[in-house]
């Protein structure tokens, strides 16, 4: 019986990390989105830049940040900024919205864009952490 619990504790334990690495690491993320500051602004303050303001943008309409001046692609593209559908983004921008103005080739480690995904997250609209 000892043995059937700890492989539960086991599995549980591993359950949860696979989980937590899948979720993020905001911190983390905060440093590697610094790159991101080549083209966007994020945190209270923000401006429209190259590209538009990040502040807010996990759940917000692809192409709606007022004062932007957007691709027609991205407009178009219905896309709501989910978790999900920002991972594929980040991966490869072009790929999920093709036409976007956006120059940046994708972040290659899940890793990075898992974390740079949670950084996001801790944005309001305002720019102040959640």
């Amino acid at each position: 019986m000892k043995v059937l619990a700890g492989v539960v504790l086991l599995s549980s334990a591993h359950s949860a990390l696979a989980q937590d690495a899948a979720d993020g690491d905001a911190a983390a993320g905060a440093n590697k989105a610094k790159i991101c500051k080549t083209c966007h602004q994020f945190g209270e303050g923000a401006k429209n830049a190259i590209g538009p303001v990040l502040n807010g943008v996990v759940g917000r309409k692809a192409g709606t940040y007022p004062g932007y001046d957007y691709s027609e692609a991205n407009k178009n593209s219905g896309i709501t900024w989910d978790e999900a559908t920002l991972k594929v983004y980040l991966k490869n921008p072009k790929a999920k919205v093709p036409g976007t103005k956006m120059s940046f080739v994708g972040f290659q480690k899940d890793s990075d864009i898992n974390n740079v995904v949670a950084f996001l997250k801790t944005l309001g609209p305002d720019g102040k952490t959640k």
